[in-house]
């Protein structure tokens, strides 16, 4: 597939998933909220000590607030990503309810003015991912750009639904995989073979085990985090 080729095919993918997910009913996306939620929650209690970052729903997108709201209730420190320029990585602003919110590229809600976070996780949006990991976004490659230049990789955690699986979005050289992604069937581990399917939080599924954080790695420094091996990221 030649370059312009690949562009076209994965504008046209993601016109379609996100008009597969822009037709789903109210009632449904909150269903799928809940599930999404209680499997974070289960699998990742770690979270309540991080500095997550989340992204403001657009186009029927997984609405990560309620749960950023848990979870700053418990410790948390939340922020929204802020676009400085096209082509440049994305900063973070510290996120709460009265934080002043402006209007941003697509008029997505960044913070105005408050203190900038450098994010330990990151609830990552999925227009479409695959059996490998790797997620289509909305083309303009913020998040690969971003992930690629923190010096500290934090935690990406993909966030969306099963009807946005698909078998492969082609990855080039520059695109970052997720280190988890969850959906409303459960959460998946990015192992070096693809990824590997943990359990869902409904009774009558595996269970997803908790990830909970742990005060040393490996090497002795600090690693609030369980991730994959370094050879997956």
């Amino acid at each position: 597939m030649t370059p312009d080729e690949l562009k076209a095919w994965r504008k046209a993918e993601r016109a379609r998933l996100v008009g597969e997910r822009e037709r789903l009913d109210p009632a449904t996306l909150d269903r799928w909220r809940r599930r999404i939620e209680a499997a974070i929650e289960r699998s990742f209690p770690g979270l309540a000590a991080a500095k997550v970052a989340f992204c403001w729903p657009m186009r029927g997108e997984y609405d990560a607030r309620p749960l950023v709201d848990t979870l700053r209730a418990r410790g948390a420190v939340t922020a929204l990503p802020v676009v400085v320029a096209p082509g440049q990585p994305l900063v973070f602003r510290e996120w709460h309810p009265g934080v002043t919110l402006a209007s941003g590229p697509l008029d997505i809600p960044y913070p105005a003015s408050s203190e900038p976070v450098v994010p330990t996780a990151i609830l990552v949006p999925l227009n479409g991912w695959d059996d490998a990991g790797y997620r289509l976004g909305y083309g303009a490659g913020f998040f690969d750009r971003t992930l690629a230049s923190l010096p500290t990789p934090p935690v990406a955690i993909g966030v969306g639904y099963e009807l946005a699986r698909i078998q492969t979005i082609h990855p080039q050289a520059w695109d970052v995989p997720m280190d988890w992604i969850v959906t409303e069937r459960g959460v998946y581990r990015r192992d070096p073979g693809g990824l590997v399917f943990l359990g869902g939080p409904s009774p009558g599924e595996p269970s997803a085990p908790a990830y909970a954080p742990r005060s040393t790695s490996p090497s002795g420094a600090s690693s609030p985090w369980w991730r994959p091996p370094a050879s997956t990221r």
